[in-house]
Parts: structure tokens; sequence; C-alpha cells
């Protein structure tokens, strides 16, 4: 049954909550308060009135089942594609009131996409893409790369790391263990780390990928295995990166950075697929350490110069777009390969920058414990990617074909036995973690093959925002989240003033009911819930 959205969901809203078409946040403001790890402004005026515009539209929606909806090509001109959203109706109410569901249209425009234009359930606003897209284009279709498809965070992702050490090991000392990781992990707003490169060696690091920090003895060779691509991405040439971009980089190597990125110890709270959880080394009880962050100032830099610029590059290979912020090029033509070499040079920075902050975590659990790295554990179970763009192959209409996947906000999900899982989760499939808010639980599931007939492989990537920054800051005057978080046993520290109001659980989305939707979409499986105990902020 076809339906307008808006008809669907009016209900949710009280009549005293204003839609935020009629709050003075605008929904592009709101958008960036919401997305943005950065002070720079990204906008201007002229595009936040464009944008404004764009809000006005109502997305129709046709339920397929209960956590697949369709927005069909039909519901805009100039789509090439339906549109697929998975989500309960609890989660699509909430992605009414930012204009998700508009840039899930938007992107099925996109010149040489392939099936669809895809949404997970932790949808909510973006730049140019939504936040949870995810689309596949064709290179030998006139197939496109949009920046806006993989974030000004490129190779923003999520490291795991178990250790042998149970809950009852930090009774007492959980407060003083998160300390030392806020001593010794530098975090916040331009934050630069000890790890000071020259030029050459910038240069080196972009290109080698996560090999890079192994050669320096930031980690150890079997660390590759157990990320995705093996931390590297081959299309690196540090020429392909402004002088900004590398003076930008070479201070920011092991360091955090702000906004939503974050280093938890967490505790293994329940198993839901005990075959999985055993190859992984987790049961209940286990402490584990979960790292959320990216490419930092260089990766930010990459793509703020692209998106200015290709506007024009649009025009001039005569890409009509319902959205400027969508602006892409052929991957085949010089401007698309010159980003993609960039871009990667960014994952690369990731990579290494993830690396990095896992030697430091593993120098601070050996200092605080005592003891050695094999007594803790300290064991890398895989890292992965949610604002990526990767060339794979794919089965389209019974043939295999190489696509360029972009996946913005949205997790690589491949199932067992696919031959880029390592050899240890070959019978299980490729670990996915699902980062939720700090006061309530992450996850780890595993790729399923519904997610290779679906999604090109992709699942959700964390809870999801429902309040901008400002709406959560003033949702929160007057409280101490420090205080409340407490009250639950978790133990945070915080380098911004205004970090944790902004990162307030209520900011987010149920992770629970995420998850459960790709869980019970065939998408990805539930292997275990982490509770956090100690948190570090930016």
């Amino acid at each position: 049954m076809l339906v307008l959205l808006s008809q669907l969901l009016d209900q949710f809203y009280s009549k005293s909550e204003p839609t935020p078409r009629q709050r003075n946040l605008t929904v592009f403001e709101q958008g960036i308060q919401n997305n943005r790890n950065s002070d720079e402004n990204v906008v201007s005026s002229e595009e936040m009135l464009y944008n404004r515009r764009m809000a006005q539209q109502n997305v129709t929606l046709q339920k397929l089942d209960e956590y697949r909806w369709r927005i069909p090509k039909s519901y805009m001109k100039g789509m090439r594609v339906d549109g697929i959203v998975y989500a309960n109706e609890k989660l699509l109410r909430q992605s009414k009131s930012d204009e998700a569901l508009q840039q899930v249209a938007n992107v099925a425009h996109l010149p040489g996409i392939v099936k669809h234009s895809l949404a997970m359930p932790d949808l909510h606003w973006g730049y140019g893409f939504v936040i949870g897209g995810v689309a596949a284009t064709d290179p030998q279709a006139d197939g496109v790369v949009s920046p806006g498809g993989i974030g000004y965070d490129i190779n923003c992702g999520v490291r795991l790391i178990r250790t042998n050490l149970d809950v009852s090991q930090l009774e007492g000392k959980r407060k003083s263990l998160v300390d030392k990781l806020f001593e010794n992990v530098p975090c916040g707003v331009g934050s630069s780390g000890k790890i000071r490169l020259t030029v050459q060696e910038e240069r080196q690091m972009l290109e080698k990928g996560a090999l890079w920090a192994i050669e320096r003895e930031y980690g150890h060779p079997g660390d590759l295995n157990f990320t995705e691509a093996t931390g590297f991405l081959q299309h690196a040439s540090a020429d392909a990166a402004s002088q900004r971009a590398l003076e930008r980089g070479k201070n920011q190597l092991g360091t955090l950075g702000s906004g939503n990125h974050f280093l938890e110890v967490q505790t293994v709270d329940r198993v839901f697929y005990r075959e999985a959880a055993d190859a992984m080394g987790l049961s209940e009880g286990n402490i584990c350490v979960m790292i959320h962050t990216g490419s930092r100032g260089f990766g930010y830099q990459i793509c703020d110069e692209h998106v200015k610029s290709w506007v024009k590059v649009a025009e001039r290979y005569g890409i009509n777009l319902p959205d400027r912020q969508l602006a892409s090029a052929p991957i085949n033509s010089p401007e698309g390969q010159d980003y993609i070499t960039a871009m990667a040079c960014s994952a690369n920075y990731a990579w290494n920058n993830r690396q990095c902050i896992m030697h430091l975590v593993r120098q601070t659990f050996m200092q605080f414990f005592e003891t050695t790295e094999d007594e803790l554990g300290l064991e890398l179970v895989y890292d992965v990617a949610h604002n990526i763009g990767k060339f794979e192959k794919h089965t389209v209409d019974g043939k295999e074909r190489e696509l360029f996947i972009h996946r913005k906000g949205a997790t690589r999900a491949f199932p067992a036995g696919h031959p880029e899982i390592p050899e240890k989760y070959q019978k299980i499939g490729q670990p996915v973690l699902i980062p939720g808010d700090m006061g309530t639980a992450s996850y780890v599931l595993v790729g399923n093959p519904g997610a290779m007939a679906e999604t090109w492989g992709t699942t959700c990537h964390g809870a999801g925002r429902v309040l901008s920054r400002r709406k959560a800051i003033a949702l929160t005057k007057g409280r101490s989240i420090q205080k409340d978080l407490e009250a639950q046993g978790i133990f945070v520290r915080a380098e911004g003033r205004r970090t944790l109001q902004e990162e307030v659980s209520e900011a987010y989305k149920d992770v629970d009911e995420v998850v459960r939707v790709v869980d019970k979409a065939g998408l990805s499986r539930r292997v275990a819930r982490l509770r956090p105990i100690g948190v570090v902020k930016g």
C-alpha cells in the first residue's frame, strides 16, 4: 500500500513539539550540527536556503515488510532506481524530522547507480548522502563517485580489542584506568599527538597503509589480518594530497579527535551467538576496548577541497542532480581518479591512526596492571570502516561486476566464506562493530548472506542521532552528565566542555532497536552486546 510518510507518521509528533521546519534551526543547519567534528564551517547561506526549499517535499513510501520500505522511482523525476530503507515503524518516525528520506531519493539520481539507493536503520541527515546511506555505481556504465557519499571524516571506523580480564578485576580501578587512558591518548578538537612525522614519513604512511605503523612497532603483523582490507587501499598516492591536508595531518596520528569519537572500556553484557563469540574470544564479563575515530584533519581537508570545487566539475560533465551537495564526477574521469586517490590516502591515514591508538592502549594497560601483553590478551578482534568508498566485485543479474561502493555511515558485512575474511572467521562471517551511545551499549555482529544479496555486503554503523548537538545541549541544561553516568557505573573523561552534553544518550536512537532491525532483516547477526564502564571523549 502506497502512503505519504507525513500522513503515516504525523500522529507521532505532539502539537507542542515543533517540527524542524518550524524551528529557528534549519534542516541544513541541524544536519551540520549533528555531524560536524570540526569547528570549520562547510556551508554557505546560499546552500542553507537551497536546502530549506528541498525540505518542503514529502516522501512517498511503500511498505514491503516489517523491516523494508521502498521509495519508488516514480516519486521524483530523474530517479534512476528505487530507494530502499531498512527500518521498523518506530525508527522510521524518527527519520521524518531531518529529511533523511529525501536524501535517499536524491541519491537515486546518480549516474550509473546500480539496483537501489539504500539506507540503514540508523539513517539521519548528512552532507549530500544520508548518513546510513549505501550506493553502488558502475564505472563501465558512466558511474560517478560523490565525495558526499563517503563523508568528511573519511574512514571513520571502529576497532575492538579483547582482553583476558574479567569485569571483577576492575573493581575499584575503573576510574583510575580511565584517567590513565585519558592521559595517554590525546583527544579533543585539533589535538596533536606524540607521533611527529616528517614530510617524507607522512607520505610513506599515506601510501603504505597500516603496514607503516607495524613497521615502526606500533603493533604486530597479525593486526593487519584483522583489519578491513588489511588497512590498505591500493589507489593511494600522496601526490593527490594538498599541502594544507599534509600540514593538518602530520601531527595528529594517534589522536581521537572530538565529537562522537571515543575510546571505551566495555564489558560483554550478553552473548547471542556463542560459536561466533568463542571465535572472537568474547564471553560474558569479558573486558574489551573499543576505539572510534577516523582520518582527523587530513581526511576532512581532502573532502572539503573536493566538495567545494565539484559543483562546477559536475556541470562540466553534464551531471544534473537535485542537491548540489551530491556533486559528482565520472569514476573514470581525471577528477574522479584524483579524488579516489586522495580518498585512499585518507583511508590509509585512518587505519594508521587507529593502529597507533591501539598501541597506546596496549602500553597503558601493561603499565596500569604491571604485567605483560601476553598475560592481558589485548588482541585485535577486528577493525571496520564506515565512511569509505571501495572497488568491490559483486554479482549483478547473475554476472560478476566490479562496482564502486559508497558507504556513508554504513559498515561492510561480508558473510562466512568470503575470500576477504580472515581464516579465523571464515565459518562465522566478518565481525561487524556497531557503537552505540556512551550510556547504553555497543554491539558485535557478523555479516550474513542477505547483505550480499541486498545491500552490497553492508549493514548499519551505529545508533544514529535524533537530536542536533545544539538541541542536546538545551535538553541537558543544568544536568551533570558525568554524575548521571557515574550513577550507572560508567566513569567518563572528556576534553571538550560541552562534549558530554552533545553526546548524551537521549541524542541517539535506541541502538538495541537499530541492531534488531538489521538482525531480523538478515543483513547481519547479533553476536554480543557490550556495555560501557569507562569512556574517554574529545
